[in-house]
């Protein structure tokens, strides 16, 4: 299988793996969290702008893989916190229309970095 690989301009791996592999019909997005913005103040304590650079970070990989928001199918949210859940949703439910891609959130112990929400999708190529 070849594998073509996609980078955002302004953000950054925090490890090795890239920001997106396309496989054909399917592009796999790796998580971003906004602690992957060298250029981003730090948003601590702030889930609303966590997860809106979040989405920033990764709109400029789909842009790269020349998908955009229709093309979502499977969304994954890590939270350090589960009372940040309503937060999240209220910048999530911007970035969709229905009917919204699958889903799961999960609350986790860390994430890397430090940063307290990280979102990771996949994304179907139209034919």
């Amino acid at each position: 299988m070849q594998r073509k690989a996609y980078t955002a301009k302004s953000a950054t791996s925090s490890g090795p793996y890239s920001h997106a592999i396309d496989t054909g019909d399917y592009v796999f997005f790796s998580g971003q969290t906004a602690k992957n913005t060298p250029t981003a103040k730090d948003l601590t304590g702030d889930i609303a702008a966590q997860t809106k650079q979040c989405f920033a970070n990764l709109v400029e990989v789909m842009e790269e893989a020349g998908l955009s928001h229709e093309d979502v199918v499977k969304v994954n949210v890590y939270l350090t916190d589960m009372n940040n859940f309503n937060a999240m949703n209220e910048v999530y439910k911007t970035y969709f229309i229905e009917p919204y891609p699958a889903r799961t959130c999960v609350a986790v112990v860390a994430l890397p970095l430090g940063a307290e929400v990280e979102i990771e999708l996949i994304a179907k190529r139209s034919n």
